[in-house]
């Protein structure tokens, strides 16, 4: 599937969404038909994932936005198509796996953790209870002058380069 055709079909796949989402479906299961899912998981994409851009979209004023939403899961894409070859994680890390949400790095609360979920998300290892892109990600992401997409590229291109990931945000922050 092409760039254009597949992008095409996860913004209608996003407006039946969210028309479900305003009928009252708002669980996975209920959102998304199983044609959906099937488009969903051919782009390394779950259901919940898309459940939870949203719902949060709907509950917190558009953010995050389509766009914003589809940059991210064109990035999951190119790595789940390129990098892991279209095939789905064997497992999903636990919620207790990941650095608690004070745990800091270089002075700066929440990093570590979200180094943590960028790269669970391009793995596609995500627990169903986890966002990437969460209320929490967003705010902080904006103070240190990024977004969602442009930290989970840095991730992906920095590997397992923890100190090059945590230098480009101080810069972005201005902190450096």
């Amino acid at each position: 599937m092409s760039d254009n055709d597949w992008q095409a079909e996860f913004r209608r796949v996003w407006d039946r969404a969210e028309k479900a989402w305003h009928a009252g479906r708002k669980t996975p299961g209920t959102m998304f038909s199983a044609e959906d899912k099937a488009f969903l998981a051919g782009i390394g994409c779950t259901a919940q994932e898309l459940f939870d851009f949203v719902d949060d979209c709907q509950r917190y004023n558009g953010d995050p936005d389509l766009a914003t939403s589809l940059a991210v899961t064109a990035i999951r894409r190119d790595y789940f198509l390129n990098v892991l070859g279209g095939k789905p994680a064997a497992r999903k890390v636990t919620m207790e796996s990941l650095p608690a949400k004070s745990a800091e790095v270089d002075g700066i609360a929440w990093l570590p953790r979200l180094i943590v979920k960028a790269r669970l998300k391009l793995r596609g290892e995500m627990p169903d209870d986890l966002m990437y892109g969460c209320a929490g990600d967003r705010p902080f992401l904006r103070r240190m002058n990024m977004n969602l997409p442009q930290f989970l590229e840095l991730v992906r291109d920095s590997g397992d380069d923890d100190r090059r990931i945590v230098n480009a945000v101080k810069q972005a922050a201005g902190l450096s």
